[in-house]
């Protein structure tokens, strides 16, 4: 989270990405004055483990600060929930940080009605 790049809304979102093999990949949003190409802290961490060869996650935590610098829960947007469904099961642990009370929920919770490659 320290190394956000968030000139514009001022929140500050880190996430660190467990793969199965036991790796931690690390991410932080970035974002950009067009705003649509603003890329969050969960895709980062999981596009840099993906760029190192991993392909399977086991869990993923998050945790956020607004533009006053207070600590809020940032759940995974939609775009990051469909891009860990792109390489997770539905039993994915996902930690959410709020007011230093760790929150737990599985993808599967959070994607309910998934759209994966076996529909394709």
């Amino acid at each position: 989270m320290e190394n956000s790049y968030s000139p514009y809304s001022g929140f500050q979102v880190g996430a660190a990405v467990l793969t199965k093999e036991g790796s931690i990949f690390k991410g932080t949003n970035i974002e950009n004055a067009a705003y649509s190409p603003t890329i969050c802290a969960e895709r980062v961490a999981i596009a840099k483990a993906v760029s190192e060869g991993h392909k399977e996650f086991a869990a993923i935590a998050v945790t956020a600060k607004n533009s006053e610098g207070e600590e809020v829960m940032a759940s995974p947007c939609g775009v990051c929930r469909q891009v860990m469904s792109e390489f997770c099961q539905d039993d994915f642990q996902i930690f959410l940080e709020e007011k230093g009370e760790i929150k737990e929920y599985s993808l599967a919770q959070i994607l309910p009605l998934r759209f994966v490659k076996e529909v394709l």
